[in-house]
């Protein structure tokens, strides 16, 4: 990834048994923006050529012509807006400097996984090496979930090749199947993998997701 223009009361039969919870957030990343005197003046630059109308806040549609992948596709726009879900912290609609600069960091943590992940540097990844990464985040997925993941998340980028993960959607799926599995570990109270809640607490649960 680069910016453009650098370098740079039902119940539920899941988990089955051995599944594992996450216990942390993936890499320890956090969502903390740092104060203007901290910012490191490259990024202060990067934020103002993406601020392309000046209006001092960046929008979901800035944002998405300014990210790209290793492979040079454009950031998947449902990924830009989870980023601006995470880290517009006032709900404004757009980000500001302070959280640009977190927005920043985030991503350059996550690609130093999917570095970890992408071995020929093509710039995606196959559900094997997904699988490998989500381990790493003490997240043990069912076969069965990592089909659906790859039917929802990956694409196929030429003729013969299997569906892979661009970085943008191996960070979306990341992301939000650490956040499914933190908000079933709190619905989990006995830990059994089984929980009993009906359709309004249910659908408020999962609303209420970034």
């Amino acid at each position: 990834m680069a910016y453009h223009g650098y370098q740079g009361g039902a119940q539920t039969n899941y988990p089955p048994p051995g599944y594992q919870y996450g216990n942390t957030a993936p890499g320890g990343f956090t969502r903390g923006a740092p104060s203007m005197a901290h910012i490191d003046p490259a990024i202060q630059g990067w934020f103002y050529a993406v601020d392309t109308d000046r209006s001092g806040a960046i929008t979901a549609n800035e944002l998405q012509k300014a990210l790209i992948n290793g492979d040079w596709s454009p950031f998947d726009l449902d990924t830009v807006k989870l980023l601006m879900n995470l880290f517009d912290v006032d709900h404004s609609g757009a980000i500001g400097i302070n959280e640009f600069a977190g927005l920043w960091k985030y991503i350059q943590d996550w690609q130093q996984v999917f570095r970890q992940h992408d071995r020929d540097r093509s710039g995606a990844i196959g559900i094997n090496e997904f699988a490998a990464a989500l381990r790493g985040f003490d997240l043990d997925v069912p076969p069965g979930l990592l089909t659906i993941v790859q039917w929802k998340y990956a694409s196929t980028s030429g003729p013969g090749r299997r569906p892979e993960l661009t970085f943008d959607r191996f960070m979306r799926a990341s992301v939000t199947i650490r956040q499914l599995s933190e908000t079933f570990q709190r619905l989990d109270t006995d830990r059994d993998g089984w929980i009993q809640i009906n359709y309004d607490e249910f659908m408020k649960t999962v609303l209420s997701l970034p």
